[in-house]
C-alpha cells in the first residue's frame, strides 16, 4: 500500500516520536511509505538513515499558501492511496484528492482542522468517544493505540552515574518539564519519603521552577533533573517504580514504556492512565495533585516487592497483547485495507 505520513509537529513530543516509530514500522512491514514533515533536520536524517525520503515543507499558519499545493503535488506524484495527517496542523494543510484522508488524533483536538479527513483515528477510547460525541460519524472513527519499544532485553542504567546509591529506593519520572506533567507534585511527594531518590528525565519550560522547588525542599541530593535522555529503557530498568504525575495526559506513552520494561507503574488518574491502567492489577492510580496520596502509594509499593512483581508481570502481558509493534501495526493495516479496499 502507498501511504503518506504527514507530520507538522516539533521534534521531541510524544506524538512526534511515535509518528517516527509508526512510519518506520509501516515501511518495515513492506508498505510504500512517504514521510511529509515540517522542516526538521534531525528527524529527516533519522528517516533518511532508515531508507526513507522525507519531503520537508514549512507548514506555516493561515497565510502559508505553499504547503497545501506542495503536498497535493507530492501525493499525486507518489500515487498515494491513503494520506494520514498527524494532529491539527498537518490536517489543516491536508488536500483532498484520489487518495483516502485519515486524521490521527492523540488528544482532544478541535475537529475543525480535520475537515479534509474522511476517517479519524483516536489512540484512546476516550478520544474516540469525544470524536463521535461531536457528531462525526461513529462508523468512520477507529480506535488504534500506540505501540512502544520492547525493553525486555535492555540493560539497566548504572546508578552511580545517576548519583543514586545502590540499594536506595528509586522512583523515575519521564516527560517534558511542563506544568501539565505535575512534576512539582512528584517532588513534593519525595519530600515525604525519607531516603527515597527520584530521577526525572526530560526538558522544558518548568526546569527553573522545579530546580527552585528542589532547593526549597532541600532535596538536591535525592531529586535529579537529568535533561533529555534517549536511554528510556535503561532508566526504567534501574528504577523501582515509574511515576506518572500528570494533571492532564490523553494517553501517556511513558506508562506503556514502563509496561514494556516491567517497571511497576504508579500514576495520577489523568485521562490516559485512568483508561489504560487496571487498578491494582497492572498499576496503581492516585488522585491528581495530591502529594500525600502519591507518597503513601509509593511508600506502600516500595515496601512490597511481591506487589511490584505482580504488577510488573501483568503489565508486561498487557504490553505484549495490546501495545507491541506487531500487534498495533497489524491493527493499522487491517484498518487501512478496509477503508481503501
Amino acid at each position: 500500500m502507498r501511504i503518506a505520513q504527514i507530520m507538522a509537529g516539533a521534534p521531541n513530543g510524544g506524538a512526534e516520536l511515535f509518528y517516527e516509530r509508526m512510519t518506520l514500522a509501516l515501511a518495515a512491514a513492506g508498505q510504500e511509505v512517504l514521510p511529509i514533515i515540517r522542516r526538521e533536520p534531525a528527524r529527516a536524517e533519522r528517516l533518511y538513515q532508515a531508507g526513507l525520503l522525507p519531503e520537508q515543507l514549512s507548514f506555516g499558519g493561515p497565510f502559508d499558501l505553499f504547503t497545501k499545493p506542495a503536498i497535493r503535488r507530492t501525493l499525486w506524484s507518489h500515487q498515494t492511496e491513503v494520506a494520514i495527517a498527524w494532529m491539527s496542523r498537518a490536517a489543516y494543510h491536508l488536500p483532498t484528492g484520489a487518495w483516502t484522508n485519515v486524521g490521527r488524533l492523540g488528544g482532544y483536538y478541535d475537529l475543525k482542522y480535520f475537515r479534509a479527513c474522511r476517517y479519524l483515528v483516536g489512540n484512546t477510547h476516550g478520544i474516540v468517544d469525544y470524536i463521535a460525541g461531536t457528531g462525526f460519524p461513529r462508523e468512520r472513527v477507529q480506535y488504534l493505540p500506540n505501540f512502544v519499544a520492547d525493553f525486555a532485553d535492555v540493560e539497566a542504567a548504572g546508578r552511580a552515574a545517576l548519583g543514586v546509591p545502590e540499594g536506595a529506593p528509586l522512583m523515575l519520572g519521564l516527560g517534558r518539564l511542563h506544568k501539565v506533567k505535575g512534576f512539582d507534585t512528584l517532588i513534593r511527594a519525595v519530600a515525604l519519603l525519607p531516603d527515597t531518590y527520584c530521577i526525572i528525565a526530560g526538558e522544558g519550560p518548568e526546569r527553573a521552577a522545579l530546580t527552585r522547588l528542589i532547593a526549597e525542599l532541600r532535596l538536591a541530593e535525592r531529586v535529579k533533573l537529568l535533561g533529555w535522555r534517549r536511554d528510556t529503557g535503561a532508566l526504567l530498568k534501574t528504577a523501582d517504580i515509574f511515576v506518572s504525575s500528570s494533571r492532564h495526559e490523553p494517553l501517556g506513552n511513558m506508562v506503556l514504556e514502563a509496561f514494556s520494561a516491567q517497571t511497576p507503574v504508579l500514576a495520577t488518574a489523568a485521562e490516559g492512565p485512568l483508561e489504560t491502567i487496571r487498578q491494582g492489577e497492572d498499576g496503581i492510580l492516585v488522585p491528581i495533585d495530591d502529594p500525600a496520596a502519591l507518597a503513601a502509594a509509593a511508600q506502600a509499593l516500595l515496601g512490597d516487592v511481591r506487589q511490584r512483581v505482580k504488577l510488573a508481570l501483568a503489565a508486561r502481558q498487557r504490553f505484549t497483547g495490546e501495545f507491541s509493534e506487531k500487534t498495533v501495526v497489524a491493527a493499522w493495516m487491517d484498518f487501512l485495507t478496509r477503508i481503501t479496499g
